[in-house]
């Protein structure tokens, strides 16, 4: 079996795990342990304050002791005595604490993913522009299919769920025993204190144009963060309307989600083309103006014949502003370090993303739509319209901040202008 065939079967194991209870948890939680809303935005939180510290200090440990494969397994062993121990708690506070040892040891391992696939594809000789994205849509495909699987099989308000995220990480760490050798950087006669204390990637914010690039994914990490969360309340309140009250949108909102997953599959396979063709500064230029359109959409669309149609491009282009950004980000960050900090590096860009950027975005993102709602009653078209003009001010500001020159030569990638 080649290198790519394998790590394509990692990367659909990897988020076939939290597909299977990402998008479904909160249900399980809400109609059968009868959790309150707080509770389950709790339970959520995890996932935000795990990103800020462990992707970082896991890929630290992954570049500077332990090689990445052998973090990775440990990592998903964690996972699995977590969440089999997560599918036997009914109380609120417990549960929080079990998710967050989960979300501490998850949240590394897709760092560590990307890591693994960057080194093996490398020591293969191929081209991690080219070679990587068509890995990691088998990741999409995963998360795609575990929500199908859980959905059509009548689990969405079952523990089972849980069981089978349990099982499917048990199973991705026996397999990551059979993954190459990652070796961990060579020790140097002589290391900086920052060094020997594995922090040489936080020496990037030095470099402005690296300062500025993890800015803007901490602050379109905010942005994934509020189509994470609004995304599917804004879809059920469509029930206030008896005219939409039995429309298919009301009745599986997930369905209709799940577009947008099913478009990422699309604009992965892109990537190589518009890096290639455009480079980093406007593949990452056209991600934020997928997303204006994204909530652009969102405030115009409904069940009626002519807003499904609306609600439905705003589901494609969700594949470019999550793609656009998050993968071809992942694939800068791998380009523009050396060898010897790329886990470390690799786990700051999902410290951003999912950690500062999610915490940040849940909590401002949260607060704007209280202040559009009145006794309970969301004025959603306003509020998409703000986070629009949010994701429209974003695109102008790095326009001007983000100096770089595409060159066709460099992978796609770029060289610096000062």
């Amino acid at each position: 079996m080649n290198i790519t065939t394998r790590l394509k079967m990692m990367s659909f194991m990897q988020y076939f795990i939290w597909g299977s209870w990402l998008v479904t948890l909160g249900s399980w939680m809400i109609n059968t342990l009868h959790f309150t809303g707080s509770d389950v935005g709790m339970v959520y939180s995890s996932k935000g304050l795990a990103a800020i510290i462990m992707p970082s200090l896991v890929g630290i440990i992954a570049d500077k002791w332990l090689r990445a494969e052998r973090a990775y397994l440990l990592c998903h062993l964690i996972c699995a005595a977590a969440l089999c121990y997560a599918a036997q708690v009914n109380e609120p506070g417990l549960m929080f604490w079990v998710m967050l040892v989960n979300a501490m040891a998850f949240m590394p391992t897709i760092a560590l993913s990307n890591t693994i696939s960057y080194s093996c594809l490398e020591q293969a000789g191929l081209d991690t522009v080219t070679h990587f994205p068509p890995v990691r849509v088998y990741g999409t495909l995963g998360f795609i299919i575990a929500m199908w699987t859980i959905s059509l099989m009548g689990l969405e308000l079952s523990n089972i769920q849980l069981y089978i995220a349990a099982g499917s990480s048990l199973a991705l760490a026996l397999y990551a025993l059979t993954l190459p050798s990652i070796p961990v950087a060579r020790k140097k006669a002589s290391q900086t204190l920052a060094s020997k204390l594995g922090l040489n990637a936080f020496v990037l914010f030095r470099q402005p144009r690296m300062a500025v690039f993890f800015l803007f994914a901490m602050l379109l990490g905010a942005v994934l963060q509020i189509t994470n969360t609004f995304g599917s309340p804004f879809l059920h309140d469509f029930a206030r309307n008896p005219a939409y009250a039995n429309s298919f949108i009301v009745n599986y909102p997930s369905i209709l989600l799940s577009v947008s997953q099913m478009s990422e599959v699309f604009f992965i396979l892109t990537i190589p083309y518009f890096l290639q063709r455009f480079g980093i500064k406007t593949v990452m230029l056209m991600s934020m103006l997928a997303w204006m359109l994204r909530f652009g959409l969102f405030a115009f669309g409904d069940p009626s014949a002519t807003g499904v149609v609306l609600l439905m491009m705003s589901m494609i282009v969700y594949g470019c502003a999550f793609d656009f950004f998050n993968i071809s980000g992942s694939v800068f960050v791998e380009q523009e370090v050396s060898a010897d900090i790329r886990a470390s590096a690799q786990g700051l860009f999902m410290t951003m993303v999912n950690g500062v950027g999610a915490y940040v975005g849940a909590i401002l993102s949260g607060m704007a739509v209280d202040y559009f709602s009145v006794e309970g009653v969301k004025d959603w078209q306003t509020i998409w319209l703000v986070f629009a003009a949010y994701a429209l001010v974003l695109t102008v500001v790095f326009y001007f901040c983000f100096n770089y020159r595409h060159s066709p030569k460099n992978s796609g990638l770029s060289t610096v202008t000062h």
